[in-house]
């Protein structure tokens, strides 16, 4: 009777053991926060961290002194930090890892950057949104412009030219241009190296406005730019005057503060243009030197710089058209959308044709100093039989149409609208430095050159602007100086 007694309690307690055992369950480790990256203005912010963890969880907080957060530690459930970042009133950037752990096991970090403040942000009176006349997107904004022109050497430079004029303006528009590039120089010229701060001449401001609203006026679109600008965005020059790195070179220590001027300097033009509706566009730069894939990724965090720096001025530069450059070899439309700009479809891409170089710009012969030897011929049918020498090697029809197309797949059938910002070339006569022996044949290659161009990059979707210093008119007297060039250029529109 007691052995079936203790049987009996012995299968109770195994039936009880299984029992419990059935009804445990392990939980798996949870933390639902991400390991993520934050970048902060040198002005400081905030970041806001919402998580769910099944444990305790702390922050480590060694070396905090320029991190705040509301919350250290806590108990298994949800939980929310308020990260706070004070101003960064150094010259350099700074960067922190917060890391989240639990006793689970789980751990996630997150990273803070932090811009420097090497000036003061001009950025002193944002405004709401306003989408008054702001309703084209980049796309539809570029496909109104019919051809546009540049007022080269002007108000980029100290002394070449004289400010244009709204004579002038009027002018361009009678002979069938519909845009107008505006080359700035708001350091060089503008004045701003001159100021530890970066300030602009207001004067300066002032002009540039002016030509600007004679352009909206006439109802001309326009778009202005931080031109070569004394070279600061390009390169770091030595006491001596040499090149020590440019500034696109990952170990430049000049990243931090090319950024810096890069957005001082934008804060100024956007919020002094910023009533202006989508008649105005803006470009980051002008044929920046970035020549690797590694160089490219530093460029685009100047141009990132840009599109923030508008932005952040509101109104209607919230939804204004922004234009940036680079090599077509290391930039691609995945780098436009890593901008992230809160906009969407606001974004172009710019680039420049002169093509073959040794035929549009060069100047001078090998034995002279030239890269090569000044060309004269270009084209099907217009080589030359008397000093084939001249005529053009490469850069001719076909490999230029190659070009176009690269555009057109790469950019503009992505969505990403494309400015052709500068084209032109030179065109010699019996009295100039180069005097062609079969002149017909030169000026024949001339007119080509520009039909062809104007016409292919019209062809793709793209606005074509000419670069002129006063070569194809005449700004005092608003004539014609080189009516073959402006009947070439027409030629090609149509």
């Amino acid at each position: 009777m007691k052995r079936n007694k203790f049987i009996t309690i012995l299968v109770l307690l195994i039936a009880g053991f299984v029992v419990v055992s059935c009804n445990t369950t392990t939980l798996e480790p949870q933390l639902t926060l991400a390991n993520i990256t934050k970048e902060i203005p040198s002005e400081g912010g905030s970041v806001a961290l919402s998580f769910t963890c099944n444990d305790a969880w702390s922050v480590d907080t060694l070396g905090f002194g320029w991190l705040k957060l509301s919350q250290i530690s806590g108990i298994a459930g949800d939980a929310a930090i308020s990260v706070t970042i004070t101003a960064n009133s150094t010259a350099t950037s700074r960067s922190k890892i917060i890391y989240v752990s639990s006793t689970n096991g789980q751990a996630r970090r997150v990273i803070i950057n932090q811009a420097p403040s090497i000036y003061p942000s001009y950025n002193t009176a944002p405004i709401a949104p306003d989408a008054t006349g702001m309703g084209s997107t980049a796309t539809q904004l570029i496909a109104k412009i019919k051809l546009g022109i540049n007022f080269g050497n002007t108000l980029e430079l100290k002394g070449v030219n004289a400010d244009p004029t709204e004579a002038n303006i009027k002018f361009i528009k009678q002979m069938g241009f519909n845009a107008v590039r505006i080359p700035c120089g708001w350091d060089y010229v503008g004045g701003a190296k001159d100021s530890p701060t970066s300030k602009i001449d207001p004067a300066y401001v002032a002009k540039v406005k002016q030509v600007v609203q004679w352009c909206v006026d006439n109802d001309l679109y326009v778009f202005v730019n931080i031109h070569w600008d004394g070279g600061w965005l390009e390169s770091k020059k030595k006491m001596d005057g040499t090149t020590e790195s440019n500034n696109y070179n990952p170990l430049s220590s000049r990243k931090d503060s090319v950024n810096a001027k890069q957005k001082a300097l934008w804060q100024q033009i956007a919020t002094s243009l910023r009533n202006f509706d989508e008649h105005l566009m803006f470009a980051s730069a002008n044929e920046p030197n970035a020549e690797s894939a590694a160089e490219m990724k530093i460029l685009l965090t100047y141009h990132k710089t840009f599109i923030d720096a508008v932005r952040s001025t509101g109104g209607r530069n919230t939804y204004r058209t922004l234009i940036v450059q680079g090599a077509t070899d290391y930039i691609s439309p995945d780098d436009f959308a890593a901008f992230n700009d809160p906009t969407p479809n606001r974004l172009a891409f710019e680039w420049h044709t002169y093509t073959p170089s040794s035929f549009t710009i060069l100047s001078s012969d090998k034995v002279d100093g030239g890269w090569d030897d000044v060309r004269f011929y270009w084209g099907a049918g217009n080589h030359s039989t008397l000093e084939p020498n001249r005529n053009c090697t490469y850069g001719e029809e076909t490999e230029s149409l190659a070009g176009y197309n690269q555009i057109k797949t790469k950019f503009i059938d992505k969505g990403i609208p494309c400015i052709m910002g500068e084209y032109s070339c030179q065109r010699w006569n019996a009295t100039s430095k180069f005097k062609p022996l079969e002149l017909d044949k030169h000026n024949k290659s001339v007119d080509d050159w520009y039909t062809f161009n104007t016409k292919q990059c019209k062809a793709i979707g793209g606005a074509p602007f000419t670069w002129d210093t006063g070569g194809l008119f005449n700004r005092g007297t608003n004539v014609v100086n080189d009516q073959r060039t402006l009947d070439a250029i027409i030629a090609g529109s149509k």
